[in-house]
């Protein structure tokens, strides 16, 4: 038996990296799993390679109705929503004075405006249940867990766009906490620092994603990277695993009176200086 048995999560941008993580971990503790990514092939693959009920949808999520779709896909596969995990999400970086307007929206629309938008769509199949549970007596609790980053809480040099999103991720989070607590739906924010991902790979040539027909290049200069562990307590990046150990926490019964928080899962970069 699992800690989820019986309940249904969303889990966006699961099939690469920290997503995919969190869904085999949520589909081990036999949560039942709606795989979505950019990219249709890889979201098919790994809803085949995960063991557990799984669903697919694949598409951009800031193009139309595609938060609408999303949560609609998971009601007609599994009837209901139980949590959901807003980790979609790229980076383009440059200096400000170099970022054109189309990057620093990029990043807002990904990163704030599709976390909002899934969670709009998703709010009466959060709220009404609830409350029919309220009349009853029942407390039920579910979960909404969005995905920050410290460059979100203390800023990062190039990342202006990316920064100021995961910022306002902080500002939805907590609204919403405060909205939503009378229907026993817990939401709070993880911020991830120095996850290995394609995000913080090596800056190299092979390391590119293709967004809406533009090559966006991914990864960070190696000294930045060596910089970086010498900055982590620990010593080191952490996994995709561990960072999905996190999210977990705030999806588990664990966390029925955690609430309105933003869970720092940094390895202890910055221990001290972030709330």
């Amino acid at each position: 038996m699992g800690v989820l048995d019986g309940k249904s999560a969303i889990v966006t941008g699961s099939a690469r990296g920290i997503g995919r993580a969190t869904a085999e971990l949520l589909a081990s503790q036999g949560a039942q799993v709606l795989i979505n990514d950019l990219d249709g092939d890889v979201a098919e693959q790994a809803s085949k390679e995960i063991s557990g009920e799984t669903a697919v949808f694949s598409g951009d999520l800031t193009k139309g109705d595609a938060p609408e779709q999303l949560v609609q896909k998971a009601i007609d596969s599994f009837g209901k929503i139980d949590i959901i995990v807003n980790n979609a999400g790229y980076t383009i970086d440059a200096p400000i004075h170099k970022m054109s307007d189309e990057h620093f929206q990029a990043m807002l629309d990904i990163h704030l405006i599709v976390p909002f938008k899934v969670i709009r769509a998703a709010a009466p199949h959060l709220r009404e249940p609830a409350k029919k549970e309220r009349e009853e007596g029942k407390e039920v609790f579910r979960k909404v867990v969005n995905v920050s980053s410290i460059s979100g809480t203390m800023g990062n040099a190039g990342q202006a766009n990316y920064s100021s999103a995961k910022a306002g991720v902080t500002g939805l989070t907590k609204t919403l906490a405060k909205e939503w607590g009378q229907f026993k739906v817990n939401v709070n924010a993880v911020a991830f620092g120095f996850i290995e991902t394609r995000l913080t790979a090596a800056k190299v040539e092979e390391n590119t994603m293709e967004i809406g027909g533009e090559k966006v290049q991914l990864g960070i200069p190696e000294q930045l990277r060596q910089m970086a562990s010498m900055l982590i307590p620990l010593g080191r990046p952490g996994t995709p695993e561990e960072a999905a150990g996190g999210v977990f926490f705030l999806c588990s019964p664990w966390s029925n009176y955690v609430h309105g928080q933003i869970l720092n899962i940094t390895g202890g970069q910055f221990v001290g200086m972030t709330s």
